[in-house]
């Protein structure tokens, strides 16, 4: 039975990669992407799927509850895959007002709408929500704590982290309270083709190519756990297609590596690969560019995820290590200086 899947935040990082994915892998399905074309939306992501009518596009913010009420009547949404975020930690922490608005009062829309037309379908096989979110609801974990897993308990420690944490309880209540087929995914950081360049890897990555200093927090110690894009949007497929209705979903790419090690890893590499795509390096070697700066506050120490339950129930694992993932984005990255040049 064919889907007509809402795919909110779809010109984002994930979000794009995500539709691509699911164009490619299941054409007869209808795709409609709702983004409000913020700085971190970019329509160039998926224009070319747009230009081939393989998916439509709608220009629109969550947060507005009439315009979500009338995507779903309209397209006959009965799928719906939430990406719609603000996400970066330091803006979170200067302005947090978009966050709360975009963040829970969006995902209060969209959970609501939901459940409005869910409770009038005359067919409910077919319905699903899946909600996209982060490890960083969990906090930080120490050196030798487990890694995080469904039975963690929440504790945010920024604006970003804290609005997340919300919507999720908000879409875990609605789908107990109404008896809602949801999901809910909390993944580990993310990196890849179409990365807004604010965050680590992109930045250090744009850096470098440009000859600009590459600011690394504190003393690049604080580790994360990093997950090639690709390898997230096959888990979340795999978790709208088959996963259990009102279960959360913990995944991760099994790659703990501290900030610094990602930078001078990213060094390196470009060191090697540039003049293969004569791109000239300004300065050689990359790693001269490292810049030590003040923390930020609240920088939670570590981020580590257990996805057993994942590989247990739905039987999906990483396939890309860091190593390979890390060279392919540096080559989209060299092999798309129209894409990012604008951004910059």
């Amino acid at each position: 039975m064919n889907r007509n899947l809402l795919v909110t935040g779809g010109a984002g990082f994930i979000g794009s990669n995500f539709v691509h994915y699911w164009a490619q892998n299941y054409p007869m399905d209808r795709i409609i992407v709702l983004d409000s074309l913020t700085y971190a939306g970019n329509k160039k992501n998926i224009q070319k799927l747009i230009n081939t009518k393989k998916i439509s596009f709608l220009k629109g913010d969550v947060s507005d509850k009439s315009l979500v009420l009338n995507a779903f009547v309209q397209n006959k949404i009965n799928n719906v895959i939430h990406f719609a975020a603000e996400s970066h930690v330091d803006r979170s922490i200067r302005g947090p007002d978009s966050f709360i608005q975009t963040n829970i009062i969006g995902t209060f829309n969209l959970v609501e709408v939901f459940r409005e037309l869910y409770g009038k379908a005359i067919s409910k096989n077919n319905w699903r929500f899946l909600h996209v979110s982060t490890d960083e609801v969990f906090g930080s974990l120490d050196l030798e704590e487990n890694p995080f897993s469904e039975e963690t308990r929440y504790d945010p420690s920024s604006p970003y982290s804290a609005s997340k944490a919300a919507s999720d309880h908000l879409v875990k209540a609605w789908g107990k309270t109404f008896d809602l087929p949801i999901t809910i995914t909390n993944c580990s950081n993310n990196y890849g083709p179409y990365h807004y360049p604010e965050k680590l890897i992109p930045l250090t990555i744009l850096n470098i190519i440009l000859g600009k200093n590459i600011p690394v927090y504190g003393n690049g110690m604080n580790i994360r756990d990093w997950l090639y894009v690709q390898d997230h949007c096959i888990a979340l497929g795999k978790i709208l297609l088959e996963g259990k209705s009102l279960e959360t979903y913990c995944i991760g790419g099994n790659n703990e590596i501290t900030n610094i090690e990602i930078v001078n890893t990213i060094c390196d590499l470009l060191d090697e690969i540039a003049p293969k795509y004569d791109v000239k390096l300004p300065v050689i070697p990359s790693k001269k560019l490292i810049k030590f700066v003040e923390d930020r506050l609240g920088h939670d120490k570590r981020y580590a995820i257990n996805s057993s339950k994942l590989k247990r129930e739905l039987q999906w694992e990483p396939k890309v290590n860091f190593q390979d993932g890390i060279r392919k984005t540096i080559v989209w990255f060299l092999s798309n200086k129209e894409w990012w040049e604008d951004l910059i």
